[in-house]
């Protein structure tokens, strides 16, 4: 089966063949063509199974084939999330999705100014991915309106719920036009799941899938907490330091690909780099010769470096973490295939905390940490752990005061200090005050 077979229109195709997808994932094979057909649907469907494809690809096409024009200050489809993090991951994903198409895309969360929110809206936006709370006061404060929504999108419902979202929830559902479709996603079908469906849905499709395995066992992962300015020169001593000879490096950006491809160089380092802005024929010649060893480290994005196949590979090093977790499974794939060993580091600065939580919820597990000697963070990365919560550094206790009311005192002394306060305690003696005339003054002659 292909995304072709599935009904997918030629714009998202071509997405899809840029991103590397080349075979729907499960969840996808079931969900596109129900959500094409207008159907509602309910999916037990973990991170890890391609589910933010299964519900996008479908709704932007129908956005593009269907209905009117998005009017001021009106959303056309709403994704709800339970969090800023998945905001930000679930937004990238559907904007690239839809990078052929002439549909515009947003997403909305608290922790930042609304202000700049409500002055996106006033154009109006065709997908508006949002959470709960941020979205309610958009929405009385008139900035968002619903009459245009086609289609509402549920995900991670299990989580909304557990964040304690259910009155915002209900708050929206109110606020919705009746007539729309509803998909609703979810890690498990609990019984406040379903009741959320029975109130939310009409007569919804039901999908239940497994989460693909998320890594393999062979790989041995672990991250070196560092400095983001710091950074290269790591990356430097551990190429000197531990002999690599063949390493797949995963840099976030198209133009951090070419920096350190550029300082690789500079110092002599046979290096090359791979991302979406070279030619495919560029792309491929420097892939054919980091697979025939003739280049030792290959620098690539994510988008590049989809359906990567290298035999052997010994170690992927993550320059930066990925903004979607997914993609962490994807990177670390190339390495450790068919049994063999392989080793997959990650060099984490303070900033990328939110995606390192993200990413060790995906694989149900604490990524071992280990600090390189000499390069120590200064911004120190916050302890995560594998149900995803960001464990903050606990605050130092407060000084006691040592002065102020509050209690008996004698003469700056506590009597209630165990001390025993002095029976007649001694005072300085105040200066002699000096004596004026204020008799009339006498004019000068």
């Amino acid at each position: 089966m292909t995304f072709a077979t599935l009904g997918l229109i030629e714009p998202l195709l071509r997405a899809l063949e840029t991103l590397g997808y080349q075979t729907p994932t499960p969840v996808q094979a079931q969900a596109i063509p129900a959500v094409l057909a207008g159907r509602d649907l309910m999916a037990a469907a973990q991170t890890g199974t391609g589910k933010t494809g299964g519900f996008a690809l479908p709704l932007l096409q129908l956005l593009t084939m269907e209905g009117p024009k998005v009017a001021s200050n009106s959303v056309r489809a709403l994704v709800l999330v339970p969090t800023r993090e998945l905001a930000e991951q679930v937004h990238e994903s559907i904007r690239q999705y839809a990078e052929h198409l002439p549909l515009s895309t947003y997403a909305v969360y608290g922790g930042v100014s609304i202000n700049p929110q409500m002055m996106k809206m006033r154009k109006g936006v065709d997908v508006l991915v949002a959470t709960p709370g941020r979205l309610l006061d958009l929405y009385r404060q008139k900035a968002i309106k619903f009459n245009q929504l086609q289609t509402l999108i549920l995900d991670e419902a299990d989580r909304m719920l557990d964040l304690g979202f259910s009155e915002e929830l209900r708050d929206i559902y109110r606020a919705l036009p009746k007539k729309r479709q509803t998909l609703l996603f979810s890690a498990t079908f609990s019984d406040a799941i379903r009741a959320l469906g029975e109130q939310m849905l009409d007569n919804p499709l039901s999908i239940e899938v497994s989460p693909r395995n998320v890594a393999a066992s062979s790989v041995k992962q672990w991250v070196i907490p560092v400095d983001k300015k710091r950074k290269p020169e790591l990356f430097l001593h551990l190429l000197r330091t531990q002999h690599w000879k063949q390493v797949l490096v995963f840099a976030k950006t198209r133009n951090g690909v070419d920096e350190l491809v550029g300082k690789l160089q500079g110092l002599g380092i046979n290096a090359d780099g791979i991302h979406g802005d070279k030619p495919q024929a560029t792309r491929q010649r420097a892939l054919d010769r980091f697979k025939a060893s003739d280049v030792q480290i290959l620098v690539a994005t994510d988008v590049a470096a989809r359906g990567l196949d290298i035999e052997d590979l010994p170690l992927v090093v993550n320059f930066d973490l990925p903004i979607v977790a997914e993609d962490y499974i994807h990177r670390i794939g190339r390495t450790g295939r068919a049994g063999q060993k392989g080793e997959a580091i990650s060099l984490v600065c303070a900033d990328e905390v939110n995606m390192l939580s993200a990413i060790e919820m995906l694989t149900r597990q604490t990524l071992p940490r280990h600090e390189e000697q000499d390069f120590e963070p200064e911004h120190r990365v916050p302890e995560t752990d594998a149900s995803g919560q960001v464990i903050k550094k606990p605050k130092k206790p407060k000084k006691p005061k040592t002065s102020g009311g509050g209690g008996k005192r004698n003469l700056g002394k506590w009597v209630d200090s165990g001390e025993a306060a002095p029976a007649e305690p001694s005072v300085k003696p105040v200066r002699k005050v000096p004596v004026f005339n204020t008799g009339p003054r006498k004019r000068k002659p």
